[in-house]
């Protein structure tokens, strides 16, 4: 018998990790003790923070990647289920959920320590996708070995896929000649052409859709002949982490709902910037409401 399918707008695959956020006044040196005047712990990773953007933008949002059968990996599937994101797609397993210490200062610069000890990519075969039908399909990189052949299968299927390629690692590597949206770092862009000036051009020629964000300066866009700038949307900063995530999945949901392109911009736009007006990237992710007011109070970014 034929399984039903799942119907989401937006399927986002890729890390999760779980977040250890803590607020200090400065970043400490060598050999120097400090002491934290904030903490939150919350679940992250890139793949896992767009599925919920997705969500709380009121859009139907799912997750695939891995969480390990430990607390840490059961806080996290239940903070996605209590946003309302799908996570049938989710592999639990022995090894332990990636963490992240994060050090954020008042000016909402930070520091990030990774850990993720034991744990690989998936093998090709370790998920089934045939069960779901997603509008959009959003890849971070950091599951290569099942996300290139489902990227290429989406492209005979004509379902539109976006790469968040927030540095240049064997995945995103993999992916960035075969999605249509590449959606990068300035730091990817760096890595992979050596200069940003020049990466727009080049990018642009091996994906028809390129966007270049550029932090609190806003963002470069390459379209076939047409490229541009968008200024970022002024806001207070409090703490960076998890506005690329913000971005990355506000911009899927944003061409889920066929939206024209300066408006997938703006939209994703608004997103990434009021995520860094809380602190920690899971809490500052914006609701729909949120994200409704400032775009309303702003028709351009600036």
């Amino acid at each position: 018998m034929k399984k039903p399918l799942i119907d989401v707008d937006v399927l986002c695959i890729g890390h999760a990790s779980y977040d250890l956020v803590f607020s200090v006044d400065h970043h400490p040196a060598a050999d120097e003790k400090t002491f934290a005047d904030g903490f939150i712990d919350c679940g992250g990773g890139p793949a896992a923070n767009a599925a919920v953007m997705v969500a709380n933008l009121g859009l139907k949002a799912a997750f695939a990647g891995y969480l390990g059968a430990d607390v840490y990996g059961d806080k996290h599937l239940q903070e996605l289920h209590d946003h309302g994101v799908d996570t049938r797609l989710v592999v639990r397993g022995a090894v332990p959920t990636p963490i992240s210490t994060v050090l954020v200062k008042p000016d909402g610069k930070r520091a990030l320590i990774n850990y993720k000890i034991g744990t690989h990519p998936l093998p090709a075969d370790a998920l089934d996708f045939s069960g779901i039908r997603p509008q959009v399909v959003l890849f971070d990189g950091h599951e290569p070995r099942v996300s290139v052949p489902y990227c290429r299968e989406l492209r005979g299927l004509q379902i539109p896929t976006v790469l968040d390629a927030g540095s240049l690692h064997e995945g995103t590597q993999a992916l960035m000649t075969l999605v249509d949206y590449l959606v990068c770092s300035e730091k990817f862009a760096l890595q992979a052409v050596g200069s940003v000036e020049l990466a727009l051009g080049r990018l642009a020629d091996i994906a028809p859709n390129v966007v270049i964000t550029l932090g609190e300066k806003g963002l470069s866009w390459r379209r076939g002949a047409a490229q541009g700038f968008m200024p970022a949307f002024k806001v207070a900063d409090v703490d960076s982490t998890g506005a690329g995530d913000a971005f990355h999945g506000a911009f899927a949901a944003a061409v889920a709902q066929r939206m024209d392109w300066e408006d997938v911009l703006r939209y994703a736009s608004a997103a990434g910037a009021l995520c860094c007006t809380k602190m920690g990237a899971r809490p500052g992710l914006p609701t729909r409401a949120e994200h409704s007011r400032l775009l309303a109070q702003h028709t351009d970014p600036a």
